[in-house]
């Protein structure tokens, strides 16, 4: 059974087929009108000389002028037809690509080089749309090439037959050794991609910290491996490569030897040890037309086998039946997460259940897992398939709605923000082609930014330049906390959202809480500063990725600060009674909250 991967990859390639047998039509035309220097040749040498007749040669000589242009011509329809197919397998792919490209970073944990897939996709366009496919749709006619060449004489053809084998033996022999230099350069290139994006976004730090020379130095030491890793691949081709050349000059110039040599004994004629001699070149020439470009085939198809990997990643984008729109519950039941690429919890076990209206606050320490929690909520972080829990909006689990149809219904503040490259309005919007000013504007005053945003020099259409660089952090918050909010959907997960937030931002937030409760969505809220849990009513209380407590925030703090402690300042909350989980453990109290479990 194919994988879905090699299915698209496939499937890809099969749109182009009409393509490629455009592209074999012209390959055979092209390889019978090379034919023509040699039967030119045999025909001027053994009957126009000899029969001193210059009609003969002229007639000869205007066929042959038009069999070359009629061979130019379809050459000529052969590379365009190659640029087209490579053009047509990049549109074939290009989403399905840039959607996996979307995933990568959240299934490997941000560890890989996040615009490989798309340099992967260039490559293989870039390779079909070379001269290394007509060299495959050649080597099928050099049988007819070493036929004709043994029929001018036996001996000819078997010295012609001999060097073709020694160069598919190179060819061979470039597959074989070229293999792992090319797949070593690939990985230093990705190395050094990876470190130094990674430099570019942390370019205020290096600034600030004078890290330039350190960094400097090890991007030193990856460029070189890359540029050893490049040169050893680069050689080994270019040296294989090399050797055919001289290889086919040899053989090329033998073989016209040879027929001299028949010649002279009677054997031959002129005409004979000059067709053999181009026929000999001709068929000789795919071959060494295929070891130049050979770097660039063993280039594409360790690309496609990455694509294929990278495509064979489960997508959350699924076909199914359209939902209708949330607007009843959320139920988290015996969730475990672990995050991309480990197979250690890092929560482990919380079961709630928030109906619509409803304002949850997930506190405690640092690590507890409550930015897990988060992006498990959204649907960012899978839970294993096996014993990994459920995650239900209106019963129906996360992985029933495709991405897209999920994402209307989610709005989604992280810790770190990320704005994109474009107006406010578009950020706010999330980019939607169909947005209207109405709900921009809407979202905007929901999360108390409007009067900010019209205070800037273009107002809505400002541009804010790549990561938002032209705005405070405080005004990056407000901003992502409206894009949270825009189309106002069911559940809204902000997490830390009043990090950068001054008394003005704090109070703005607190009111598009309420507005969100009040039109029956459901709000999480992940909380260090009690200001983010104004109007919110109940709490779930985490740490070391157990859920230690859940019930109404009243009761809740009350208990974080009325209870007597029980030792060395904690205190025991309440055992909920909503959740049918672990029973409540003591807990550590700091400014009011509770902050983790008694050591």
């Amino acid at each position: 059974m194919h994988s879905a991967a090699t299915t698209t990859l496939s499937a890809a390639l099969r749109s182009c087929r009409l393509g490629f047998a455009g592209v074999a039509l012209f390959s055979a035309v092209v390889n019978v009108l090379a034919l023509t220097g040699s039967l030119y040749m045999l025909q001027v040498y053994d009957r126009v000389i000899p029969s001193h007749s210059v009609p003969t040669l002229v007639g000869l000589s205007i066929l042959m002028v038009g069999m070359y242009v009629a061979n130019g011509g379809f050459e000529w329809l052969r590379t365009r037809v190659l640029s087209r197919i490579g053009l047509r397998f990049d549109r074939a792919l290009r989403r399905q690509v840039f959607s996996a490209m979307l995933m990568q970073p959240i299934r490997s944990g941000g560890t890989s080089d996040g615009q490989q897939p798309a340099r992967d996709l260039d490559q293989i366009r870039s390779f079909l749309s070379s001269a290394g496919p007509t060299a495959l749709f050649d080597l099928p006619w050099m049988p007819m090439y070493m036929l004709l060449i043994t029929l001018l004489h036996p001996w000819l053809g078997i010295l012609a037959t001999s060097g073709a084998v020694t160069l598919v033996a190179m060819t061979l022999l470039t597959e074989a050794l070229g293999r792992r230099p090319t797949l070593a350069a690939n990985k230093s290139a990705a190395a050094l991609n990876v470190f130094g994006e990674a430099s570019r976004r942390n370019s205020e730090v290096v600034q600030a910290m004078g890290l330039g020379p350190q960094l400097g130095e090890a991007w030193w030491r990856l460029s070189a491996q890359l540029h050893h890793d490049q040169l050893a691949a680069s050689d080994l081709v270019t040296s294989i490569g090399t050797v055919s050349r001289v290889l086919r000059v040899i053989l090329q110039s033998g073989v016209l030897g040879l027929g001299a040599y028949l010649t002279v004994k009677g054997e031959a004629t002129g005409g004979v040890m000059i067709a053999a001699s181009i026929l000999t070149a001709r068929a000789l020439a795919p071959i060494e037309i295929a070891i130049a470009n050979w770097r660039g085939f063993l280039t594409a198809r360790q690309s496609y086998a990455r694509l294929g990997r990278l495509l064979n990643t489960p997508s959350a984008d699924i076909e199914s039946m359209p939902l209708p729109a949330p607007h009843k519950s959320l139920l988290v039941r015996g969730l475990t997460v672990a995050a991309p690429g480990q197979s250690r919890p890092i929560i482990r076990n919380l079961s709630f259940r928030l109906e619509a209206g409803q304002g949850l606050g997930v506190i405690g320490p640092s690590a507890s897992g409550k930015s897990t929690l988060a992006r498990a909520l959204v649907g960012v972080w899978l839970p294993p398939p096996l014993n990994g829990g459920a995650i239900r909006i209106d019963g129906a689990a996360l992985d029933q709605w495709p991405s897209a149809a999920l994402g209307r219904h989610i709005g989604y503040l992280p810790q770190d923000i990320e704005l994109f490259g474009g107006s406010i309005a578009q950020n706010i919007s999330r980019f939607r082609p169909d947005a209207s000013s109405r709900e921009t504007i809407a979202a905007a005053t929901a999360a108390g930014v409007h009067d900010l945003v019209l205070n800037l020099e273009h107002g809505y259409d400002t541009r804010i330049g790549d990561g938002g660089v032209a705005l405070s952090a405080g005004q990056r918050q407000r901003i992502a906390l409206a894009r949270a909010l825009y189309g106002n959907p069911f559940l809204v997960v902000l997490d830390e959202p009043n990090s950068n937030l001054d008394a003005a931002g704090d109070a703005a937030l607190t009111g598009a809480i309420k507005s969100v409760r009040s039109r029956g969505g459901i709000v999480i809220v992940i909380a260090h500063r009690p200001a983010a849990l104004a109007s919110l009513d109940l709490v779930l209380v985490l740490a070391d990725g157990q859920q230690q407590a859940f019930g109404p925030k009243d009761e809740m703090l009350k208990a974080a600060v009325l209870a007597p402690p029980v030792s060395n300042g904690a205190i025991r909350p309440p055992t909920p009674d909503l959740v049918h989980g672990p029973a409540a453990v003591p807990l550590r109290v700091a400014n009011g909250i509770a902050m983790g479990p008694e050591t």
